[in-house]
């Protein structure tokens, strides 16, 4: 069997390599290797202050930035584009309202009494009001197109004031409407055997929409007509 060489180097090379490292440590440092930590220190410094004041800066512009986008008016988005069919058959737009104003509410001539019950306090304030009244248009938009025709439409709002405006349209008109004005309707199940006899669950809030088409002011069901012709002569002055 082969042995292992001995790698121990020989006792003459120790000390002649203990001679080598005395004379390198008796040596003094060169003086260009202190200036140039100092330097190097400097240098590092000089980075750290830079990407501090970097971003520092970076988050500076992300907060402004973020007031920006954030910003908002305080007002709620109700109200948009819409195209329906009023009580006389015809077509009508968000534009048809332009210079106006608007008082919205949504329901159904089925309806067994919050419909009829706002739609009167609505034409109460709008009596109050007198000529300040003009300046504002009552809108019923239906929720139940399948039963509420123009035709049925005309006749139901004879019952009420008469600048009523009363619309309706296809399913998808109305949905698209509904969801401009943040309106929740759906149709309840019948109790009846009838298909035709059902009530439609919906929101009972009353808008008054600017002659800009734009939100103003919102009325809970229940309001009177004198509250509520209170209120509007205020925001009319």
């Amino acid at each position: 069997m082969a042995e292992t060489e001995n790698k121990d180097p020989a006792p003459g090379n120790d000390a002649e390599a203990d001679a080598k490292k005395s004379n390198a440590a008796a040596k003094p440092a060169p003086q260009g290797g202190a200036f140039g930590w100092i330097v190097l220190a400097v240098v590092l410094i000089g980075a750290g202050i830079l990407v501090y004041a970097g971003g520092a800066y970076l988050s500076g512009q992300k907060v402004a930035s973020g007031a920006k986008t954030t910003k908002s008016s305080g007002v709620p988005a109700i109200g948009g584009p819409f195209t329906l069919t009023d009580h006389n058959g015809n077509e009508v737009t968000e534009r048809s309202f332009r210079g106006k104003y608007m008082l919205v509410f949504f329901g159904y001539t089925f309806c067994p009494d919050v419909c009829p019950t706002t739609l009167t306090d609505v034409s109460t304030a709008l009596d109050i009001l007198g000529v300040e009244g003009e300046k504002i248009v009552p809108v019923f938009i239906s929720v139940d197109p399948a039963r509420d025709t123009p035709e049925h439409l005309k006749e139901y709002a004879t019952y009420f004031h008469p600048r009523l405006v009363a619309l309706t349209g296809t399913p998808k008109q109305v949905a698209a409407t509904a969801k401009a004005y943040r309106v929740y309707y759906a149709k309840a199940k019948s109790e009846g055997s009838d298909p035709n006899d059902y009530l439609m669950d919906h929101s009972s809030v009353i808008y008054l929409m600017g002659p800009d088409g734009k939100f103003q002011q919102h009325f809970s069901h229940g309001t009177d007509g004198e509250a509520m012709a209170k209120r509007i002569r205020e925001l009319l002055s």
